[in-house]
């Protein structure tokens, strides 16, 4: 076994390997980073950045450009080698995160790409842990409590990506007996909360900025509900509970929820959205009913700026049980925080910057 930990984590520069990699360079250790052919220049800007903020050598990091959903990952023969010879933890973040995600693009990519990627895992001969990046949504249209222990079902999916998560998933937590594999299970993740920085508006940018359009008047009828929740997480949390397990032994052959203990309801978000845009909170509720039937009819995402493909998620009745995640993540000092703690931070962070802007 060398003395020395190597990491490899496919995804960089994404915004979570992005961040990730930023907690990770703190630790006494070495990386190798997949990078797509196309990105690598971006991926040298991060390292950049990442390293002035560390103190550390860009010559401590390799970036090997290669492709998740070729076998071998389309690695050169000496980066294959490189990569087997030395990692000794791989962290697989490499994903197309997209709900609106063609089928043949998330089967090759998420799900072919996990396969590709177990594969090499076998092949590497010094491999402490596996970190594999899934989603609280591997449960697709269940409803009810999802507990870390559960993963397979027959009740269908929203979307490919949905689908395409779950089937890589499936790749992973079939090699659990032979592997020693730690699947990490975020839910929806938002900004930053100490900083309200994102990579993109989705999830709850959605409903942030409808009510930043006319926040006097569309504040007054609420559009969420009493009985669902959207599970929001920083994704600060995220990467520090996934920083904090990296060399965790204790959370080999688990699954674990990244996901907010009590989240609020849309009902509550819809306020606590409104109540920190400009102090107003809603008069009435519109029943669930009609306001799915509003969402999904065809001019809606022109007025809304909710897209079709994401109306689901507000009415997705379920329950995302973190206890595994929540005892590992103690011994580490690590909680997820309450949404109205950041609310405020995400909020002005979406006001100042009307479109993200990357590169």
């Amino acid at each position: 076994m060398p003395d020395r930990e190597t990491l490899f984590i496919t995804g960089f520069p994404g915004f979570i390997a992005n961040r990730l990699l930023e907690r990770l360079a703190r630790k006494d250790c070495d990386f190798i980073l997949l990078v797509q052919p196309a990105l690598v220049s971006h991926a040298f800007e991060q390292l950049e950045r990442i390293t002035q903020l560390s103190d550390r050598r860009v010559s401590e990091f390799q970036i090997v450009a290669g492709d998740i959903s070729q076998p071998q990952l389309a690695l050169a023969n000496a980066d294959l080698e490189l990569v087997q010879q030395t990692t000794t933890r791989v962290f697989h973040l490499a994903a197309v995160y997209d709900l609106a995600v063609p089928h043949d693009v998330a089967m090759n990519v998420n799900a072919g790409g996990t396969r590709h990627v177990v594969d090499l895992a076998r092949s590497i001969p010094n491999l402490r842990q596996f970190h594999h990046v899934s989603t609280c949504y591997v449960a697709g249209k269940r409803e009810g409590v999802i507990l870390e222990t559960e993963l397979k079902h027959n009740a269908g999916y929203r979307n490919f990506y949905e689908e395409s998560k779950y089937l890589a998933e499936l790749e992973v937590d079939s090699a659990k007996n032979d592997l020693p594999i730690t699947i990490h299970r975020p839910s929806v993740v938002c900004g930053d909360s100490q900083t309200g920085e994102t990579g993109k508006y989705d999830g709850v940018y959605y409903l942030i900025h409808y009510l930043l359009r006319w926040p006097s008047v569309l504040s007054l009828l609420n559009i969420g509900n009493h009985v669902v929740s959207l599970n929001l997480v920083p994704v600060d949390f995220v990467v520090d509970a996934m920083s904090a397990l990296a060399f965790d032994e204790r959370a080999i052959g688990r699954t674990l929820q990244l996901a907010d203990p009590s989240p609020l309801t849309t009902n509550q978000l819809f306020n606590a959205i409104a109540k920190s845009i400009d102090g107003h909170q809603s008069q009435i509720t519109a029943p669930a009913r009609w306001v799915r039937f509003f969402l999904m009819l065809p001019p809606s995402p022109r007025i809304t700026g909710l897209p079709h493909h994401a109306v689901p998620y507000f009415f997705v009745r379920q329950e995302y049980d973190s206890t595994q995640a929540q005892q590992l993540l103690a011994a580490h000092n690590i909680r997820c925080p309450p949404f109205v703690s950041y609310v405020d931070t995400i909020v002005d962070f979406a006001k100042r910057h009307p479109v993200i802007r990357h590169g």
